[in-house]
């Protein structure tokens, strides 16, 4: 597990590469899809923050919804205070509130 940073720049450095991932697939309590996140521009530090905490924690429960808030870093704040801006950080948000448990599925190219 890395140890986080105060800047999400400096953590993206610290995470496992991304390349060969089309994309992440959140899955619910009751198996349906909640979310996807595409291996494309504007996404790619969400999706390597994701498959990291798939990787180091294995499902999206509070414990790793709050680990994925401090990766992060100053995302985080922004995320507070703009609601809907940042809504991979949204989830996190909610999870790390009680919000129920998502299973992480890697999706290979």
């Amino acid at each position: 597990m890395i140890q986080p940073t105060a800047s999400f720049k400096d953590n993206l450095q610290l995470l496992p590469p991304i390349e060969g991932l089309a994309r992440i697939d959140l899955i619910g309590p009751d198996g349906t899809t909640v979310a996807s996140i595409e291996n494309q521009p504007g996404k790619q530090g969400s999706l390597a923050v994701y498959q990291y905490l798939q990787q180091v924690f294995g499902t999206l429960d509070a414990e790793a919804a709050a680990h994925g808030l401090t990766v992060f870093a100053e995302h985080t704040q922004d995320a507070k205070n703009r609601p809907g801006a940042h809504p991979n950080i949204d989830r996190l948000l909610e999870i790390a509130d009680g919000g129920a448990a998502l299973s992480i599925q890697l999706l290979a190219d």
